[in-house]
């Protein structure tokens, strides 16, 4: 559908409101690649099971609060996968 061809006026709510944030050409995007799917947007940026290993390789002991704003978790769920990389790293260590 051509740029010209939209009547903004009459479109559904939903895309209305996606035009107003990302513009008209990327909403049209958004609609021709997803139409007729239901999608879910997850809460967190990030996925969990990626965003733990990047937390375990920046962290440098000192750091876990700016990586829990950074990836957008909590502080604990920093530690606790930390905690659990510690872990794993220590059963390693013994199996070599």
């Amino acid at each position: 559908m051509k740029r010209e061809e939209i009547d903004i006026e009459a479109l559904h709510s939903f895309y209305k409101e996606l035009q107003n944030l990302i513009g008209l050409e990327s909403m049209l995007k958004v609609h021709e690649h997803y139409k007729g799917s239901q999608l879910v947007i997850p809460s967190h940026l990030y996925d969990r099971k990626l965003a733990a290993n990047k937390i375990t390789e920046l962290y440098d002991g000192h750091n876990s609060r700016e990586l829990a704003r950074r990836y957008g978790y909590s502080q604990k769920w920093v530690s606790d996968n930390l905690r659990k990389a510690r872990g794993k790293q220590k059963v390693a260590d013994l199996n070599k």
